[in-house]
């Protein structure tokens, strides 16, 4: 199995403190300069041996590890990764360790990349001092493209991140407004600061005298709202609050089930981005356009029993359905199963081969809320 970090020494102690994170650090692999290396074996640990330029080197460490970790100077690391650099979104963390081990900094990809999170990681396992820059956890705000990530949450469009970053840490006035999705996004213990206002709707948002915004919804905005909100920095994030009941017949296609999704979630002003996952009866384990469909859209696919999909009360059970599976509905009792007891936003629905059922997934609360906003 693939590895996820690569750590780079070329001095003797280099090496030594790089071969012992190696044993500390799990999914890390370690690359050691051939001409110190051998006087070294007696420090267990695998290694890898190389022998030509770091700079050789690193451009295929880039592309292969989510992390890479240089026990050499910062000055040295900068002018070797610089010509490497793409984009915040696709370059790999980059730390850099000094050879004594006193200090672990977080140079690239702090956030998107993962780096102040590994940086504190590693400080703990050699006893070293993390160093990070990043504003937003100097100052200790949240960090405006890393909401919800924990949940999976997904963001409409990245452009707006910026403009929201900068009116964080510079303690201008932001609103934030959470329609659906999970409440513990906030670091534990962590609370938001005083120029940022959470919102109890969008009418209160737009009232306010704001320089940007952060909006958490699986709904749709309105056109009134997007045109409000225009000249605007705000990042929508998409969280994975939708779960779709799905039944077909026998062999339909998955171009047939996604054009049935696409419609009724355009009909009901829900974003497919905040869609988590489908579900259906275990009959339908093995519907390959089911299967494609949920593929394509990295989709889980939850399967329930007869027994299982008839716990759930049905205003309107089908004794069709009850004939040919058992159950005596299968779209709306998997939605409401796999959403944990989540309201209906769309009963049964049934669009050619296809039936199909919505639910909110259960969060504690602000599902009730939510449905208010969609109906």
């Amino acid at each position: 199995m693939a590895k996820r970090y690569a750590a780079v020494a070329i001095t003797r102690n280099g090496i030594g403190l790089a071969l012992k994170l190696g044993g500390l650090l799990a999914d890390t692999e370690v690359y050691c300069y051939a001409k110190y290396s051998g006087e070294l074996e007696e420090i267990p640990g695998e290694r890898r041996i190389f022998d030509g330029p770091v700079k050789e080197l690193l451009p295929g460490l880039f592309r292969r590890y989510e992390a890479v970790i240089l026990f050499f100077s910062l000055g040295a690391a900068v002018r070797l990764m610089a010509p490497l650099l793409e984009s915040k979104r696709t370059d790999p963390a980059v730390l850099v360790i000094d050879e004594g081990g006193e200090h672990v900094i977080s140079v690239l990809s702090g956030h998107l990349g993962g780096a102040n999170r590994l940086t504190l990681e590693i400080a703990g396992l050699l006893h070293s001092h993390p160093v990070i820059t990043t504003a937003s956890d100097v100052q200790g705000v949240f960090a405006a493209d890393l909401l919800g990530r924990e949940f999976g949450w997904r963001l409409e469009d990245f452009a707006p991140v910026k403009g929201v970053s900068a009116a964080l840490v510079n303690g201008e006035p932001v609103a934030v407004l959470q329609e659906a999705g999970e409440s513990g996004w906030l670091p534990p213990g962590a609370a938001l600061p005083e120029h940022v206002r959470r919102c109890g709707d969008m009418a209160e948002l737009l009232r306010l005298p704001l320089r940007a915004a952060v909006i958490i919804t699986d709904r749709l905005l309105q056109p009134a709202e997007a045109a409000a909100l225009s000249g605007l920095p705000a990042a929508v994030y998409r969280p994975r609050s939708l779960v779709l009941g799905l039944g077909c017949n026998r062999g339909t296609a998955a171009a047939e089930l996604e054009a049935a999704v696409l419609e009724t979630l355009e009909e009901l002003q829900l974003s497919p981005l905040s869609v988590r996952g489908a579900a259906t009866i275990t009959i339908k384990g093995d519907e390959a356009g089911l299967l494609e469909l949920c593929g394509k859209y990295g989709w889980e696919l939850d399967l329930y029993t007869v027994e299982q999909l008839n716990t759930v009360p049905l205003e309107q059970p089908s004794a069709v359905v009850f004939k040919a599976t058992g159950a005596y509905g299968v779209c709306e009792p998997a939605a409401i199963l796999s959403a944990g007891g989540g309201k209906l936003l769309q009963p049964k629905k049934k669009s050619g081969n296809v039936t199909i059922a919505v639910a909110r997934v259960a969060y504690g609360g602000r599902e009730e809320q939510a449905d208010e906003r969609t109906q």
